[in-house]
């Protein structure tokens, strides 16, 4: 009887430890992603390539939606939209809040994120500011154990 029931102990304690494997596992993962859309928050408000240049899978097909236009790969997305709008705006502050992440496949190597975005932002040429509320999804597939984002979508209004 002490056999039978150290084995169900052993056994109780290996499926339980797998299973805490797995929650560190997720929460790795899921830090790496929050870790991703806070730089590019950061890249946005300063005009800075290198997250986009990190964080983003360049290859051809991809598409970023922002603003109800597209960019057409990695390089339109920083050369013509990320770069740019810090020389044109005094400031810009983007806020991601209420980020939902989900992981899907077997392997759980693909992922997607939506958020509630709030953006703010005043405009050098003619002073004009700006304040929009709206929401962003990011894609997210998982390649040589790091985590690249492979599609981004914002929509945003004017705040009521």
């Amino acid at each position: 009887m002490y056999k039978f029931i150290t084995a169900i102990l052993v056994l109780i304690m290996s499926f339980s430890s797998i299973a805490h494997d797995e929650k560190d596992h997720s929460n790795k993962d899921r830090e790496a992603i929050i870790d991703i859309i806070s730089s590019i928050k950061y890249g946005w408000e300063n005009g800075d390539s290198l997250p986009f240049r990190r964080s983003f899978l360049d290859f051809d097909g991809a598409r970023y939606i922002e603003g109800g236009g597209q960019n057409r790969g990695l390089d339109s997305l920083v050369n013509h939209h990320v770069v740019p709008e810090k020389d044109a705006l005094a400031y810009l502050k983007l806020d991601f809040s209420e980020v939902e992440i989900h992981f899907e496949g077997e392997d759980k190597s693909f992922a997607w994120a939506i958020a509630d975005t709030s953006v703010k932002g005043k405009v050098n040429k003619n002073g004009r500011t700006f304040d929009k509320t709206g929401f962003q999804t990011f894609l997210f597939r998982k390649i040589d154990d790091m985590w690249k984002v492979v599609h981004t979508h914002s929509s945003s209004r004017n705040k009521k």
